[in-house]
């Protein structure tokens, strides 16, 4: 996700999400999970560690089963953009659509023919209370549109037949740096969602949360989905703080730090291999929480690998 912000230009992420929807297949029937393994590949790391990716395209490495990119192992995952809030606002920048509908269905391939991997998830790429167009400075206001958000990413994998066989949809709450709202509204209020006029600079960590809760509750209260985020521990506490408004000890998580350039240090487990260096999550939560799930360990802003944005994925902790 947040490699491609500094990556890319606006107008290439714009072509590249319309070549990309447009490779959308109708495919929504999973078939039932095979009881099948393949030859077995070098591991990601213990039992039920997987490498995915995320995002825009990334080429397969040979045929069926799925191999990840440059790295080994079996491809075990794809993490995809339902949506986003720019898009549904009508904004004329900030609007792209971050999806493969060719790694879906290679994750999905490996997931339902050999019993390796996830499969498919998807994100929404979450506006904060301050592109909310009804925003009025209140909690409950922020409810309702973090709710009007989950309403869209449901629709979305309707309307779209998106082939989603993960069951934890995220919530992703970043600050990219691009127009329209640099913070994507979190902390800045703007005079309209697309304008990129601030309005005021400040938002309480509190109705911050307000829209996260809106958007989870909703979630799972019109789905049988479960509710993460994709965020980092600098991101999140910028945005929420370290008091109240920031725990989250019972939410899945997905965290894009640490990272790096070199494929070459592809993690074993939550650390890079033969380091100390390893997965820092958010929130009040460590790697050792039952709810860490993902980590995006290349590709991330700044140390962009060439080729993607690249993941390790726990899938025990959902079972």
């Amino acid at each position: 996700m947040r490699a491609i912000f500094k990556a890319l230009g606006v107008g290439l992420l714009c072509a590249a999400a319309a070549a990309s929807t447009a490779a959308v297949t109708g495919a929504t029937n999973t078939p039932a999970r095979a009881a099948t393994t393949a030859v077995e590949l070098p591991a990601a790391g213990p039992a039920s560690f997987y490498y995915g990716t995320d995002s825009w395209p990334v080429p397969g490495t040979g045929g069926a089963p799925y191999h990840e990119p440059d790295v080994g192992s079996y491809y075990g995952g794809y993490l995809g953009m339902a949506g986003n809030w720019a898009r549904s606002e009508g904004c004329s920048t900030g609007n792209f659509l971050a999806w493969s509908a060719a790694n879906a269905a290679e994750a999905n391939f490996n997931y339902t023919k050999h019993d390796i991997g996830i499969g498919t998830g998807v994100y929404w790429y979450m506006g904060g209370p301050g592109v909310d167009p009804h925003w009025n400075g209140t909690a409950a206001e922020a409810s309702k549109w973090g709710a009007q958000q989950a309403e869209w990413t449901l629709a979305a994998i309707t309307s779209r037949k998106l082939p989603v066989t993960y069951p934890v949809i995220w919530a992703d709450i970043e600050e990219p740096g691009i127009a329209p709202a640099p913070d994507n509204g979190w902390n800045i209020h703007y005079t309209s969602p697309c304008s990129g006029i601030v309005a005021a600079y400040h938002t309480p960590a509190s109705v911050d949360r307000a829209e996260f809760n809106g958007f989870a509750n909703y979630i799972t209260s019109h789905s049988k989905y479960k509710v993460g985020v994709y965020s980092s521990a600098p991101i999140w506490t910028n945005i929420f703080g370290t008091g109240t408004a920031s725990l989250i000890p019972n939410t899945y998580e997905w965290t894009y730090l640490p990272e790096t350039s070199h494929l070459s240090a592809a993690p074993v487990g939550w650390c890079y291999r033969g380091t100390r260096t390893c997965a820092q999550f958010f929130g009040g939560q460590t790697s050792s929480s039952k709810y860490a799930l993902v980590w995006q360990w290349s590709g991330g802003g700044g140390v962009t690998n060439g080729i993607g944005d690249f993941d390790q994925i726990n899938d025990a902790r959902l079972k």
